[in-house]
């Protein structure tokens, strides 16, 4: 006997993608914040400095594949448990932390260990399984958590450090962490719709099964070795490369010290960083779009919107014109969070499986290749030169190529693909 719930379950898997973004890319995100106040303490060059962001950002897409590798063979709900535990000791660490080491050893490796077997590599494959139809929806909301971290931690954080310093703001995060996200993962996660006698949602969707039903699932023959023998995969991990790992990234990490250079306080620096984060968020709900107007021609809209972004950040030379500012965070916001559900979605289009984990471990692989260059780049660009200037052009330059690269990896040609036979 077949009956229909009152509710899919899937939507609060949604629910817990949000919550979890926020909470675990918020650590990552508020680097910007720290960053000014590490360097005023320890009087380090930016490049150095900087490069603890590069290492985390490296670290983290060297254990993504291994991390939604494992998501798929053992049981993701207790995979997500243990990455949220390092991320917590991790944090809770860096409040201790006196030497570049320490902090190459915590914010460098342990916080972006933590941050892949907790996060998006587990969490995005998750989502995929759950929703058939309206995979583009349900990936952007689940992942718009990451740009509300810019919000939550942009303000917060800058109000933590100026009233209490930033050591204790990292106690302060680790706690939240550990009071919210580990009983969020142990009582509400289910990393497939078959664990609630469910299917995914689309046609039958949510439609509950009985105890004794076995569902199989198909994976339309894809296997990790499978998906690397694809030039497909390899574009879309060069694209992530250039267009989070340098380009996104490169400017994430300084824009905070650029506006207080500029002569902008930093509160009004913080509240850009978050006004960003809100617009990125405002991006990925915005995910349905790729669902309508098609991957490759949102994908377009994502790179244009941070252009323009770039360009108003290159025009701000004091001051007198924070209108430009708005311009940067509004642009780059909207069209860096637009272009996560697009990517994602055409991700699983192509690659979708009970292997897609390790297959989206790839992809992020290539954004942390790229994320050790960009944010290390700009830091070493301003100690040789004075300026961010030439940094920035090089990330336009980066996401021109990641565009290209996205075009050629073709995801509407996603069915034709998973139709080649197995070889």
């Amino acid at each position: 006997m077949v009956k229909r719930p009152l509710f899919f379950y899937g939507w609060v898997i949604v629910g817990i993608g949000v919550i979890s973004t926020v909470l675990i890319y918020g650590t990552r995100h508020s680097f910007s914040i720290f960053f000014p106040h590490i360097l005023a303490e320890f009087g380090w060059n930016r490049g150095d400095t900087a490069f603890m962001f590069s290492l985390n950002l490296f670290v983290y897409g060297l254990v993504s594949p291994f991390a939604g590798s494992l998501g798929d063979r053992w049981k993701a709900k207790w995979v997500v448990l243990i990455g949220s535990v390092v991320l917590v000791l991790a944090l809770a660490g860096c409040a201790f932390a006196s030497e570049l080491w320490h902090f190459y050893l915590l914010f460098g490796f342990l916080v972006p260990a933590g941050t892949s077997f907790s996060g998006w590599p587990l969490l995005g494959p998750t989502l995929a399984k759950w929703f058939t139809e309206r995979r583009g929806l349900a990936l952007g909301i689940g992942q718009s958590g990451s740009g509300l971290a810019y919000v939550m931690y942009g303000i917060f954080a800058d109000f933590l450090i100026t009233h209490l310093g930033w050591r204790f703001a990292y106690l302060v995060f680790a706690g939240i962490l550990a009071a919210v996200l580990v009983p969020v993962y142990l009582f509400l996660f289910y990393s497939r719709p078959e664990d609630k006698r469910l299917k995914s949602y689309g046609g039958d969707a949510a439609l509950v099964l009985p105890t004794s039903d076995k569902m199989a699932q198909s994976d339309g023959g894809w296997t990790l070795a499978r998906a690397l023998k694809t030039r497909q995969l390899w574009l879309m991990a060069l694209s992530q490369f250039l267009f989070w790992g340098i380009a996104s990234y490169l400017v994430l990490a300084h824009q905070v010290k650029f506006a207080l250079e500029a002569g902008y306080t930093s509160t009004f620096a913080a509240f850009i960083y978050s006004l960003f984060g809100v617009f990125m968020s405002l991006g990925l709900l915005s995910g349905f779009i790729s669902d309508r107007l098609g991957r490759e021609w949102t994908m377009t809209l994502s790179v244009l919107l941070p252009l323009v972004a770039f360009l108003a950040l290159l025009s701000v030379h004091d001051a007198s014109q924070p209108w430009l500012l708005y311009v940067f965070a509004i642009g780059d916001g909207f069209g860096a969070g637009l272009s996560l559900p697009t990517f994602n979605a055409s991700l699983a289009d192509m690659y979708h499986g009970k292997h897609f984990g390790a297959i989206v471990g790839i992809t992020l692989a290539g954004f942390g290749t790229g994320g050790v260059i960009g944010p290390w780049l700009g830091g070493y660009i301003y100690d040789r030169t004075g300026s961010y200037t030439s940094a920035f052009i090089f990330s336009i330059v980066c996401l021109v190529l990641s565009l290209i690269v996205f075009w050629l990896a073709a995801p509407r040609h996603a069915a034709r693909l998973r139709a080649r036979p197995l070889v």
